[in-house]
């Protein structure tokens, strides 16, 4: 999933609050819960402000902590969930275009069109 949401255009990883991100300029749209799995299970959490309900009535998935559930946020853990590839990349692909610039997203769907 990482690879995938770096891939999506001008996305960049970072490390606030040590743990890994990938922001869209300036803003986060995927948490990647890689850090010692003895502390937490790997995840990843995701806006998805179009499909929040029906995903979490999904194993494995629940409404993100610190208030960000609220906001649509929520938490996938990969190995509860067993959800396919094309499920999460979808969900992403949601996630980032809940925070992208609208002209970005405009780009990128004129590129998906293309090809």
């Amino acid at each position: 999933m990482r690879d995938y949401a770096l891939a999506l255009p001008e996305a960049w990883e970072d490390h606030p609050w040590d743990e890994s991100v990938v922001k869209v300029r300036k803003k986060i749209f995927v948490f990647l819960g890689m850090e010692p799995p003895s502390k937490w299970p790997v995840s990843i959490t995701v806006k998805l402000p179009g499909s929040h309900p029906m995903a979490l009535a999904q194993r494995g998935v629940e409404s993100s902590g610190y208030g960000l559930g609220r906001a649509g946020w929520v938490t996938v853990d990969l190995a509860k969930a067993g959800l396919p590839f094309e499920a999460l990349r979808e969900w992403v692909d949601e996630s980032y275009r809940a925070v992208a610039p609208k002209r970005l997203i405009a780009e990128w769907d004129a590129t998906l069109q293309d090809g």
